[in-house]
């Protein structure tokens, strides 16, 4: 049993297109599933047109309480046991998930990537976009596609072990593919296509993009606090030791208060680290 999760806010213009052709492509492939539109506080039809459709339930909020928020309230009304996220603006292609659900079984969580050269990522996003991948990718040790689409499937018993920690707004996404990686799950990327949404973007590129890196941080130090730490101990320990050299070539005096703090701030920071480390491995039940 699938259930597919709508999150949905002002989308009156996309959210028939979008059930319908869910409809299509999951009909089509034989598949068992339910469609479950969550309204996020709109001040539109987008409600209304929901439940005008035969056999979507649509669930309300009362007020807007973000992107992950509605994700959060649809696993939780959510009768199956793999779970489906896709937006209402159109821009991921409902076509594209019987293929991402041919390796649901062999992987615990399948992302669509939106690496295809037509996907239509909006120019302004595209720099934040890709430093914050391959910042997400380093302090993940691993390369990531695409940090954040918001079409992909998993099962909703991997996915309950984060909710503690998922966020309310945009970054949901992000935060579930950091914590499936630092946890051990796996993922597959499958490229899609990737639209321009009809609309506007909810997004602020620079609120956002400020509050991605504070995300990507904080769940790195919750779960493998090592790639941040020990780094920043070496980095100074490293001005220690040049403050040092520098000091001894340049100047007549060795400037020792500067390289004593440097250097207790780097053993500081590595214990911390350390520290950090032992309780981040705690099981996660």
């Amino acid at each position: 049993m699938l259930s597919i999760i709508i999150p949905a806010k002002d989308e009156e213009q996309s959210i028939a297109n979008t059930i319908t052709e869910i409809d299509n492509a999951l009909h089509y492939d034989g598949c068992s599933y339910e469609i479950i539109v969550v309204d996020d506080g709109s001040v539109d039809n987008t409600a209304n047109i929901a439940q005008a459709i035969e056999d979507v339930r649509v669930v309300k909020h009362p007020y807007n309480r973000g992107y992950g928020a509605s994700l959060k309230t649809g696993m939780s009304k959510a009768i199956g046991d793999t779970i489906i996220i896709t937006d209402a603006d159109g821009t991921y292609q409902p076509n594209d998930i019987p293929r991402l659900l041919n390796y649901i079984e062999d992987y615990d969580m399948v992302i669509g990537a939106r690496t295809n050269k037509g996907a239509k990522i909006p120019l302004y996003r595209k720099p934040a976009k890709w430093f914050l991948t391959k910042l997400a990718s380093y302090l993940a040790k691993v390369n990531i596609p695409d940090l954040n689409s918001g079409m992909r499937i998993f099962k909703k018993v991997d996915m309950e072990k984060f909710r503690y920690i998922l966020p309310s707004g945009f970054s949901f996404t992000t935060t579930s593919t950091l914590s499936y990686l630092c946890n051990d799950l796996t993922i597959k990327y499958v490229p899609i296509e990737y639209h321009a949404r009809v609309g506007r973007s909810k997004i602020k590129p620079f609120r956002d993009g400020f509050n991605f890196i504070l995300l990507i941080l904080r769940v790195i130090t919750y779960f493998n606090p090592l790639r941040i730490f020990i780094p920043a101990a070496f980095t100074l320990l490293l001005m220690s030791i040049l403050t040092l050299v520098l000091s001894l070539t340049f100047l007549d005096t060795i400037l020792d208060s500067t390289i004593v703090a440097l250097f207790i701030a780097a053993i500081q920071v590595g214990i911390f680290g350390l520290l950090a480390d032992s309780i981040s491995k705690r099981k996660i039940d």
